[in-house]
């Protein structure tokens, strides 16, 4: 079976365990980095995890749920919504590290000390505007950095709801042609 053909026929479950899967992978990566390395994470990173966490937990109901009509559309557009924002604190990450050293948000307090002491919307717009530590690159591999892979991991993890929607919308639209013709 061809992958075009796959795509067309799979159900909700096929392609939310698909997405699932990537974001346990992103997460293993990351727990490895972690824990396995000694790489510690800045604050965009968890931001980042929340993100692929937050993609993961949409594809997992998604996958238990496996509606057959409208419910897959709304599991593509929440993990969609999901990985759009792990593309945007991933691309902000990527260019924070791509500033000149004297360009460089200087360090703010640790992200534990804010929660404990900062309303969330406060600290959210503070880690979003970066600061030294996420301007340090710690690792690479190939020549890319972590944010630029975690980047990358997103955008493919982005194909999987946009393919879930294509789908969903196409069986819709057929199925609606197929009722219209039999009146």
């Amino acid at each position: 079976m061809q992958i075009k053909e796959w795509a067309a026929r799979a159900s909700v479950r096929q392609w939310c365990l698909l997405g699932l899967l990537m974001c346990c992978f992103m997460m293993a990566v990351a727990l490895y980095l972690q824990y396995g390395v000694g790489l510690e994470p800045c604050p965009l990173c968890i931001f980042q995890r929340v993100a692929v966490i937050s993609a993961g937990v949409f594809f997992l109901i998604g996958a238990i749920h496996n509606p057959k009509h409208w419910g897959g559309i709304v599991y593509g557009i929440l993990a969609l919504l999901a990985v759009l924002a792990g593309i945007g604190v991933a691309g902000r990450h990527v260019w924070i590290q791509s500033l000149p050293p004297d360009s460089v948000p200087s360090c703010g307090p640790g992200l534990d000390y804010m929660m404990d002491m900062l309303p969330l919307w406060d600290v959210m717009s503070r880690v979003l505007s970066g600061s030294g530590e996420c301007a340090a690159v710690e690792g690479s591999l190939w020549g890319v950095t972590l944010p630029q892979w975690t980047l990358l991991g997103f955008v493919v993890m982005g194909v999987i709801p946009v393919a879930l929607l294509i789908a969903r919308l196409k069986r819709g639209a057929s199925s609606t042609r197929a009722v219209g013709h039999a009146s």
